[in-house]
């Protein structure tokens, strides 16, 4: 055998076993039993801004599990650039991060009922310990029954179908009263929807939402009537639109009216008088409530929900902001809100609103404690004042 034979022999069976390396990342769970030693968080979308803060989160010691393994969840029909996902990952040696591919066919006229991705669904609440639904495009109205407005922009059909389908079929829906729902089997699974999560977890319940916040609830058609209403009425940045430059930030910052029920004052030690900032980037809303949901914070007007829980599964939390972001933990000065604005970070606009920082990591301790609970490990939940700190 001459040497080019033996080269490209040699590349041949590199290709094959880098091919099959990848195939087998790509089906996680099916390596996986019930059970396992590790604590094991499900994460829809595995993009790299995603995974990018959940490393932010790990790297900080916020969210805070040992021997966390976090398994992406997508479908293979998804718009999203999951191979520039797999190369950060194993660039940045993320070995706690692995991914699971869905292949099996789903459409908008299946999502509410059982269909060939139900056994991935029971995969995931049979081998991982949580589930977060991250935050993302506009829902295609159709899938709860409106006709679509001008203002909504459709840009992922078939995720929005696996992830509406996932949440049907995790808590059951008004789609079909007769459907059990996954979570009776575990009902303290956690499960947390950050912004699109949040508007997820209502529409795969049989809610709806409001197409459009500035026109629809506040009547104003032009950003510059957006802006007169000041910011705790913006629920994204309306100076982005005139001033598209990379230091305005698109995001907002506003206040939240915390309930008395919500897991913020009954688990997270905050007070019906607290209103802690947070991060804002959203267009949507929940209109009706989808089953089972109910508001646990809204903005300070009262007329957009900002969190929902659910009254039959009790770790179920959507959140219509964004305490995941990265920059959330960076010091560093780089954005302004207005153009005259100096400039400065989501970090100090936090830590000069107390109880804001404090609020926006209690959330993922509330959420590494559930996960290890619900792992089967004992962890307690941190006193009140502990959970408030800085």
């Amino acid at each position: 055998m001459n040497r080019r034979c033996a080269f490209t022999i040699a590349v041949a069976i590199l290709c094959l076993v880098t091919g099959l390396g990848l195939w087998a990342q790509e089906r996680a769970l099916n390596r996986m039993s019930p059970g396992g030693a590790d604590v094991v968080l499900a994460v829809f979308d595995p993009e790299v801004f995603n995974i990018k803060a959940l490393a932010a989160l790990r790297t900080n010691g916020i969210l805070d599990v040992p021997g966390l393994t976090v398994v992406g969840i997508y479908h293979v029909k998804q718009t999203g650039n999951f191979e520039e996902a797999r190369k950060y990952v194993a660039d940045n040696h993320l070995d706690w991060f692995t991914f699971h591919a869905v292949s099996a066919e789903i459409s908008e006229s299946d999502v509410f009922r059982k269909n060939a991705c139900t056994p991935e669904f029971e995969a995931i609440v049979a081998k991982a310990d949580g589930v977060i639904f991250f935050g993302g495009p506009d829902i295609p109205p159709a899938v709860y029954h409106r006709k679509t407005s001008l203002m909504t922009s459709i840009e992922d059909p078939c995720r929005h179908y696996l992830e509406a389908s996932a949440v049907f079929h995790f808590l059951g829906g008004s789609q079909d009263e007769n459907f059990r729902p996954l979570l009776d089997a575990r009902p303290g699974f956690p499960i947390l929807g950050i912004c699109l999560g949040l508007q997820t977890l209502n529409v795969g319940t049989g809610g709806t939402l409001i197409q459009d916040i500035w026109t629809d609830v506040y009547g104003s058609p032009t950003v510059e009537e957006a802006i007169t209403l000041g910011p705790e009425q913006w629920h994204n940045n309306p100076y982005r639109k005139l001033f598209p430059l990379p230091t305005i930030s698109s995001y907002n910052f506003h206040s939240l009216r915390l309930l008395p029920e919500s897991l913020f004052c009954t688990s997270m030690g905050f007070k019906e008088t607290d209103h802690p900032r947070i991060l804002s980037s959203h267009h949507q809303a929940v209109n009706v409530l989808g089953k089972g949901l109910y508001a646990v914070a809204t903005s300070r007007d009262g007329k957009i929900v900002e969190a929902v829980q659910h009254r039959k599964y009790p770790n179920v939390l959507g959140l219509q902001f964004h305490p995941e972001h990265p920059m959330l933990w960076d010091t560093q000065p780089r954005y302004r809100i207005k153009p005259a604005d100096l400039l400065t970070s989501y970090n100090a606009i936090l830590a000069g609103a107390p109880p804001s920082l404090a609020f926006n990591k209690a959330i993922w301790a509330w959420l590494a404690g559930r996960l290890e609970q619900s792992h089967g490990r004992q962890k307690a939940p941190a006193p009140a004042a502990e959970a408030r700190r800085p």
